[in-house]
């Protein structure tokens, strides 16, 4: 379509506002402008939110927590198990004991192994499954908002948020579902495990813990702001990718590679810069837990000599406590990176949750999926709209397409031609006035029944990567390969597509890139053919192709609106001269309306495009 649109309107100004409340606002155009606000995050609710999909997995977490719990207990009868055989066959010089001791412990290692192993591959599942659902209901999401929304995203900001974000939580998901579970039970069963061998020595291994609690408050206080930091800016940089990579040829064409190497470079360095404050700081957490930990053993190590001095303790408990002060303060080192670990997954998870708290688009009153046939006519009775509460794009237009008309827009960029059309699919509501269709108000009807009934050709022709055979059929799934066939027939398209290598089944690449402009252009309208919609739009359908093409295209469009109601936005003159009615659109509103021959007649703007037009087409 054309550029009419920019901004949001005021009917929707409770869809800004909810847009804006979490965490979007809009910029300067479609596509460009919309960046996601800095402001605080509820980190208790995201991370109830992820639990919400990770209890959906109620088998697999109970594997996982069973598993975990029994490689625990394992993990915390081998230091148990060491003291005992140092204490009662290595000291006192008993071989036998020592080797069933010895192959007793050997087996509490391998069944430790083998549960380690069973939890860490049912986590893998649980964690792909949880994020394979929370991609699921983004892209669903994306299905259900608005037009408006996506005029004011940068596209690729928004795929970031469907790959890097939900990536993020699942590699977190993957490594501390099992780690933080394994850490709480490793941290309580050797607190128990040393109390129940020495009261003094546990008191001493404790004495390092105030240290670790409070270099990690230090540490996280400002590691989650660098990584939700870091997450944005990723963003960006994806969205500046993907608006570099999609205008290439614009790029190339003014010589610009240069500049958007340079912006790239800045927006890279910046997502370097953060990314290194971020890792640089959480990454200092194992560092400084393990030089606490030896910290530990030193203190463990000189007092516990002490107390074996005076037969206090024994050699064997000592060495139990220098492994169980081990298992006490990994632990605590573990939940400490896990907690780092979270500050990446949790900004990337709100970011998702961001999109999915949104309002998604409602489909109106009536919300049954039934399309019933309609004839086809369309009323503009008085219809005020702005995309803007200061800015009146159309007022008080008024206009009527009986049933199988065509109606020709026709006026300057700007005038709000392409806005006609984004209020009847209402991909916009209306500000004031009625549109009716069959003389039902468009606002009571579903949206989704609706635009079955309307048929969309754009200036720029979308397809998708498949076949040709379904990106045909994409106007009617149900559609045999006889319609599919017919249809490009009846489109002007049948030619060139057999000609192809694979005929139908030739496989298009990204967004038809091994197709001419006209092609891809003539196969929107078979699939707008095969759709066989009752209301046909067509915008600016031809203005992009040679003449030659341009013929075969209008041939095709007039097979298609044999019989519809049609609006068609040109400007180029020449495809509207057959045209029930012309209507120009100036500032808004109607100025002309008409046949082809009676705006002639009355020589004004019309009559003046038409002689301009038709001096550059003698001059040409």
């Amino acid at each position: 379509m054309s550029t009419d649109h920019r901004s949001s309107p005021p009917q929707a100004n409770k869809a800004q506002a909810h847009f804006e409340q979490m965490g979007f606002r809009p910029g300067q155009g479609p596509h460009h402008g919309a960046v996601p606000k800095v402001r605080s995050k509820n980190t208790k609710e995201t991370l109830l939110r992820i639990w919400g999909y990770l209890k959906q997995q109620r088998q697999a977490l109970v594997i996982v927590i069973v598993c975990t719990a029994l490689t625990s207990g394992l993990s915390l009868l081998g230091p148990y198990l060491i003291g005992k055989i140092i204490d009662n066959h290595i000291m006192p010089h008993r071989l036998n004991g020592l080797l069933r001791m010895g192959w007793l412990l050997f087996g509490v290692y391998v069944l430790g192994a083998m549960f380690t192993w069973i939890q860490q591959y049912v986590a893998s599942s649980l964690s792909q499954h949880t994020v394979r659902e929370m991609r699921e209901d983004l892209f669903q999401q994306y299905q259900r908002l608005p037009i408006q929304f996506f005029d004011q995203q940068r596209h690729g900001e928004l795929m970031s948020r469907a790959t890097n974000d939900i990536t993020n939580v699942s590699n977190t998901l993957n490594q501390t579902v099992v780690q933080i579970i394994s850490s709480v039970l490793m941290l309580v069963g050797s607190l128990a495990m040393m109390l129940s061998l020495s009261l003094w020595m546990t008191l001493v291994t404790i004495l390092t813990v105030p240290i670790i609690a409070f270099l990690t408050k230090k540490i996280t206080k400002y590691t989650r702001q660098y990584f939700s930091t870091q997450q944005k800016q990723l963003g960006d940089v994806n969205g500046f990718v993907q608006e570099n990579i999609s205008g290439l040829k614009v790029v190339k064409v003014f010589g610009r590679e240069a500049k958007s190497v340079e912006q790239f470079r800045e927006m890279n360095e910046k997502l370097r810069t953060i990314g290194i404050k971020a890792q640089s700081l959480s990454g200092s957490m194992g560092p400084l837990m393990n030089a606490m930990r030896n910290l530990s053993f030193v203190v463990i190590a000189v007092f516990g000599g002490i107390f074996a001095y005076h037969e206090v303790i024994t050699i064997g408990i000592i060495v139990s406590f220098l492994n169980y002060a081990n298992q006490f303060s990994q632990p605590i080192n573990q939940l400490a990176n896990q907690y780092n670990l979270f500050q990446s997954a949790v900004a990337g998870a709100e970011r998702v949750f961001e999109v999915l708290d949104l309002e998604p688009e409602t489909l109106g009153e009536k919300e049954s999926a039934a399309a019933p046939a309609i004839r086809g006519e369309v009323v503009f009775d008085r219809v005020n709209f702005g995309y803007t509460s200061d800015v009146a794009v159309l007022k008080n237009v008024s206009l009527q397409a009986k049933p199988g008309q065509t109606i020709a827009l026709v006026g300057p960029t700007g005038a709000g031609k392409t806005t006609i059309i984004n209020l009847l699919t209402r991909f916009y509501d209306i500000q004031s006035g009625r549109i009716l269709i069959d003389g039902e108000e468009i606002q009571t009807m579903n949206k989704s029944a609706l635009r079955r009934h309307i048929g969309l050709v754009l200036q720029d022709a979308y397809v998708f990567s498949g076949t040709i055979r379904d990106n045909i059929r994409y106007g009617r799934l149900n559609a045999t390969d006889q319609e599919v066939e017919k249809a490009a027939w009846l489109a002007n398209a049948d030619s060139f597509i057999r000609k192809l290598p694979s005929g139908y089944d030739t496989y298009l690449s990204a967004e038809g890139g091994n197709l001419s402009q006209g092609q891809r252009q003539l196969l929107t309208i078979a699939r707008a053919v095969l759709a066989d919609p009752a209301i046909l739009i067509l915008d600016e359908a031809t203005s992009s192709v040679d003449t030659r093409t341009e013929l075969h295209i209008q041939e095709a469009m007039r097979t298609l609106m044999q019989g519809r109601t049609s609006f068609v936005i040109a400007h180029r003159l020449s495809t509207i001269r057959e045209a029930d009615e012309i209507l120009v659109i100036q500032d808004g509103q109607i100025t002309e309306r008409g046949s082809h021959d009676e705006l002639l007649k009355r020589n004004g703007f019309y009559a003046g495009l038409h002689r301009h037009q038709f001096v550059q087409g003698e001059v040409g």
